[in-house]
């Protein structure tokens, strides 16, 4: 799959990498060591995640992140 993440708000790309997964929010928070609280105020934009979440998220899934310059 491929997700081009500036079509994107960055809520909506966390929950489609969340969703990706198969998981619910307490598992994937659990998995990343964060509450769901934490996952879902990420996913409706209440909360910002840093590039570092990012990276994590990104490393424990096999997800690739690239910045393409055109």
């Amino acid at each position: 799959m491929r997700l081009v993440a500036n079509k994107y708000t960055e809520a909506e790309v966390m929950k489609i990498m969340r969703e990706w997964t198969g998981k619910k929010q307490k598992d994937f928070g659990k998995d990343l060591g964060l509450s769901r609280m934490t996952v879902q105020g990420y996913e409706r934009g209440i909360r910002r995640y840093t590039f570092e979440t990012l990276m994590v998220i990104a490393k424990k899934y096999g997800y690739t992140i690239t910045i393409e310059k055109k």
